[in-house]
């Protein structure tokens, strides 16, 4: 196998035009800065550049501290930069629904982070996926930035539930305190 081959991931190269498209569609309502929009950008690109470029092929097939790369990419990078990518109007109102204000309150979104991150970390479990890049990797990926968006909401947007800087800081110092061992 061609360790620099692209990987057509259908799951990526279906679900970031369509969030880029919401996206816009959704900022004639809400509108964005600048930076706000490269942010999102920012997110929408880093996950292609770990889902279907050949960095893709070498963290399945070939090198370990790629696939890191790619977890972290998509754990802790690309939700933050979603998240930043995220209007606080427009965030207000999507954290409306009480599933969302549950999943982003940092007494939940914290430990749900560490327990996917632990929970695919188990070796038989990381190993199968590995095995199967189809279907559990993926899941394993939409299940890290998932987490991950609700982690870093709960840290950067005041909807629903506004933390002081303290508590921001001790929510970032205790993802990165508790996960470091996780992935090391």
């Amino acid at each position: 196998m061609d360790p620099y081959r692209w990987s057509w991931n259908p799951e990526a190269l279906v679900l970031v035009p369509l969030m880029a498209i919401a996206y816009f569609v959704v900022l004639r309502r809400y509108p964005a800065s600048r930076w706000r929009i490269a942010c999102f950008l920012g997110a929408m690109g880093l996950i292609l550049a770990v889902t279907i470029t050949p960095l893709e092929t070498l963290a399945v097939n070939y090198l370990l501290v790629v696939h890191l790369l790619q977890n972290v990419v998509l754990a802790e990078w690309a939700p933050l930069l979603f998240v930043l990518g995220l209007p606080p109007a427009l965030a207000a109102t999507l954290a409306r629904p009480r599933i969302v204000r549950v999943l982003v309150h940092p007494l939940v979104a914290l430990p749900l982070w560490l327990a996917n991150y632990m929970l695919w970390h188990l070796p038989w479990l990381y190993d199968t996926a590995l095995e199967h890049p189809h279907t559990l990797l993926h899941l394993e990926h939409a299940l890290y930035f998932t987490t991950g968006v609700a982690m870093w909401w709960s840290v950067f947007q005041d909807a629903p539930h506004r933390l002081s800087d303290g508590a921001r800081a001790g929510v970032v110092f205790a993802a990165f305190v508790l996960g470091s061992p996780i992935g090391l």
